[in-house]
């Protein structure tokens, strides 16, 4: 088993989006049993799949008042379940501060061992308490960010929270999100990091929260679905060689 997170410390940069194409990728075309998993109290990974979910609190997950398979929902798709976040979720940095448990993360994602090959981590922004449980959970970090002179700052402060974690800490893969390649700043910004990888700006992205599908769903030869496809095909052979 093997952890994805999608994090950036700011918000607005298609780390949800990103996050609910790449789990169908890696179930629906790399065959692994995956788990979307929403810590963002927006929602939004949910709302992508048109799931709504309602009474039980995803907090209680960290309180271990629940178990994650109480909260979980089958998708529709193959091999692919949903945990979401809710409301709920909107105090887990305090919550897990005054708990103090370090690595409740990581354990909640170890037990879920022998029922998933795939776990993807759909992040809050910011750099808190929430942000260090995900670094030590995950296994790599998918790092969005919008083409522009403060990309290399934004990913240079993931790298220092890494690091901070330790030599067990993630591998890094940044990633240019939105990007249009008709403005001569993002032009710029991809010839500064032609290795990075890149998704491109797509009014059939945005369908994805109109059709409340991923991509890959409704338009599988279209050349976003490509880009994610590519996207996955490059984290499993990461995550293959941990």
């Amino acid at each position: 088993m093997a952890v994805t997170a999608i994090y950036s410390a700011k918000g607005g940069v298609g780390k949800t989006t990103i996050a609910a194409n790449l789990a169908w990728f890696s179930a629906i075309e790399g065959g692994h049993q995956t788990l979307l998993w929403d810590l963002d109290a927006a929602g939004g990974a949910g709302f992508l799949y048109n799931i709504e979910p309602k009474g039980k609190k995803a907090e209680g997950v960290f309180r271990q008042d629940r178990a994650p398979d109480e909260l979980m929902w089958e998708t529709g798709y193959p091999g692919l379940d949903l945990l979401p976040a809710d409301d709920s979720l909107r105090q887990l940095d305090t919550q897990l501060t005054q708990i103090g448990k370090r690595r409740r993360l990581d354990r909640l994602t170890a037990k879920l061992e022998k029922e998933y090959d795939r776990i993807v981590l759909d992040c809050p922004p910011g750099v808190n308490e929430v942000s260090s449980q995900v670094l030590r959970a995950a296994d790599i970090v998918i790092v969005p960010l919008p083409p522009s002179p403060l990309s290399h700052r934004a990913f240079d402060m993931v790298a220092k929270e890494i690091k901070r974690v330790g030599d067990k800490g993630p591998s890094i893969l940044p990633v240019f999100s939105m990007v249009d390649q008709r403005r001569k700043l993002h032009r710029e910004a991809l010839a500064q990091e032609p290795k990075w990888p890149v998704l491109p700006y797509s009014s059939m992205v945005e369908q994805c929260a109109v059709r409340r599908q991923p991509v890959g769903a409704f338009a599988r030869s279209s050349p976003p679905a490509e880009q994610f496809a590519r996207l996955w095909q490059a984290i499993d052979r990461k995550l293959a060689k941990r």
